[in-house]
């Protein structure tokens, strides 16, 4: 069959931004020099590592190492989404039924060993990726890929079981390794081996757990191509880690490192200062994006008993006064979280249109009665409402859940799983201690209702390993927003992947409901169709009040070495935060 479609790039909807030969993404400067080195600090939640290999279950790889490392098939523009361009293909084809992608693969694309990269390399990673060794979350993304095929030395092709306009950019963007790597061991016990890439980027001197230095290949093979043009300009990309916050800003104001993006506003408003700033070597920098809003919120993980009543955790989003947290803790600098798809065209807006209510309808038993009603907001103390009133609301929810306050002290009366006199007592689990600062007007507010949340500090290992089992009651998790939402919701929030452990679905919904809005999602061949999907999908979840939404910032809040670096003269709009420093910024000679 011939291909319904061929060449330099490949886009979900409508033409590639950038046509065939284009000479560099705009948002690049093609003459920045090469050299120096961007010193910059590892995110507190990855505070160490003991592997190098960022695919297993187990253990945690070094900040930055999958992107610096690893090239893909396509990779996309930081100013457009939902396309890819050849990165390792030169050449991406779909058939006309939508049941493959074929890739070709350019001769000069080479590993850091030398060797080529080749179809037999392409089809081993994507093995290996669904194999027994790595993070459940490969598996569910690539469910519906039903294999790759080595047509010839530089060619490979995916089958899909269905067709799926998404997938030839799920399995373009997959990172793609050599077959070396690791000497045929089992994947699992490839753990201190060097990865073997091609990415720009190799492993340099090392602090092994501390710190670690990325070096620039020297022999890189894309240096000079199109959507590398302008990038990857450090000649040494080294990351530092502190354990501790305050050390962390410390040393940032004495200069050991280039740049810190700063999740909190506290620290923003007020202790990002000193001599270096006054002196206008360090700067502070707000970028605005366009980037989805995602959707940071408090996780109720509906597998422990004590929150599997819908109406109880609608009560718990009632006592969150985020209007006052914003005001007296964050500086006002926040937006809340309203849904899954902020800021984009998936997001539900007012009652179901038509096309929605066709998809909701044939599951209405298995849907929240108020999903087919006005979209959900997040419950406000602004006038005319107010906390007293939310907190009232929230008191007629848990008694008509079989909840009764006695000295106090909120306990069950009638509740279905739940011992008769047993304490609403929940713990929130966090891996930093500075946590309890923004949880504690939670807290205070929940008491008020006679609910006890207990803040529980763990070390990040420990953290790690409970998110995986879904040991906890209730978290805090930021999911990253998408313009295009697919496979990965399976993930999420699918019934399948709520009984596998280490996979996405924090939450251990399980609904057909969801499913079937999902499935459509992923099934969607047009826009048109896309979005009905989306906002079904919208509606469900946050009235199902699985989540209680946090907040989002609209920029990007970086400090810089003004002395050090340079940056180009065009922010693009879709820049994922410290990622454009790295792949565009350049040093001063």
């Amino acid at each position: 069959m011939q291909p319904a479609w061929a060449g330099h790039a490949y886009a979900l909807w409508g033409p590639p931004r950038y046509p065939e030969g284009f000479a560099h993404f705009d948002y690049v400067n093609p003459q920045a020099p090469q050299g120096g080195e961007l010193r910059l600090v590892s995110n507190l939640r990855t505070s160490t590592f003991d592997k190098y290999n960022p695919f297993t279950i187990k253990g945690s790889a070094p900040a930055y190492l999958s992107e610096l490392m690893f090239d893909s098939l396509l990779t996309g523009a930081m100013d457009e989404t939902a396309t890819g361009y050849g990165l390792l293909a030169e050449d991406v084809s779909v058939a006309a039924d939508g049941l493959s992608a074929t890739f070709r693969l350019r001769p000069a694309a080479r590993f850091h060993n030398g060797q080529p990269v080749l179809a037999q390399d392409v089809k081993h990673s994507y093995d290996t990726l669904v194999g027994p060794y790595t993070s459940p979350g490969y598996k569910t993304l690539l469910i519906d890929v039903a294999g790759a095929d080595v047509l010839d030395e530089r060619t490979v092709r995916f089958r899909f079981k269905k067709p799926n306009r998404e997938l030839p950019l799920t399995v373009g963007g997959l990172p793609v390794f050599s077959r070396d790597w690791g000497a045929g061991k089992p994947f699992d016990q490839v753990v201190t081996d060097p990865p073997i890439g091609s990415g720009p980027y190799r492993i340099g001197p090392v602090n092994f757990g501390k710190d670690i230095t990325y070096v620039r290949d020297p022999h890189y093979w894309a240096r000079g191509l199109n959507v590398r043009r302008g990038q990857a300009n450090f000649e040494r990309i080294s990351v530092k880690i502190y354990k501790d916050n305050t050390a962390r800003l410390e040393a940032l104001k004495a200069g050991e490192f280039d740049l810190m993006r700063f999740f909190s506003a506290g620290d923003w408003a007020r202790r990002v200062n000193g001599k270096k700033f006054d002196t206008g070597e360090l700067v502070k920098g707000e970028f605005a994006h366009k980037l989805p809003a995602g959707f940071q919120s408090y996780v109720l993980n509906t597998r422990r008993a004590l929150l599997r009543d819908a109406r109880v955790r609608q009560a718990l989003d009632l006592a969150l006064d985020y209007e006052w947290m914003n005001r007296q803790m964050f500086y006002g600098s926040y937006q809340r979280v309203q849904d899954l798809f902020g800021n984009t065209a998936c997001e539900a807006q007012g009652t179901p249109t038509p096309a929605e209510r066709a998809l909701l309808e044939p599951w209405r038993a298995q849907i929240p009665p108020a999903a087919f009603g006005p979209m959900y907001r997040a419950p406000s103390t602004q006038a005319p409402s107010s906390l007293r009133e939310n907190l009232r609301r929230a008191q007629a929810l848990l008694r008509a859940a079989g909840w009764q306050v006695q000295d106090g002290v909120l306990r069950a009366v009638n509740v279905p799983g739940v011992p008769a006199g047993t304490a609403l007592v929940l713990e929130y689990m966090d891996s930093n201690e500075g946590g309890m600062r923004v949880v504690a007007p939670w807290m205070r507010n929940l008491e008020k209702l006679g609910i006890t949340l207990r803040f529980r500090s763990v070390d990040f290992a420990l953290y790690q390993q409970r998110l995986q089992k879904f040991d906890f009651d209730i978290t805090s998790l930021a999911f990253q927003g998408t313009n295009n939402p697919g496979q990965e919701f399976a993930d999420m929030f699918g019934s399948q992947a709520a009984d596998q452990e280490d996979s996405g679905n924090f939450t251990g919904l399980q609904n057909p409901a969801v499913d079937a809005m999902i499935a459509a999602m992923v099934g969607a061949r047009t826009q048109e169709e896309l979005l009905p999907a989306c906002h079904a999908l919208d509606r469900i979840i946050m009235h199902s009040h699985i989540l209680v939404p946090q907040w989002f910032a609209s920029t990007h809040r970086m400090a810089y070495n003004a002395w050090r670096l340079e940056r180009p003269a065009v922010l693009p709009p879709y820049s994922p935060g410290e990622m454009w420093a790295v792949w565009t910024w350049w040093a001063k000679k």
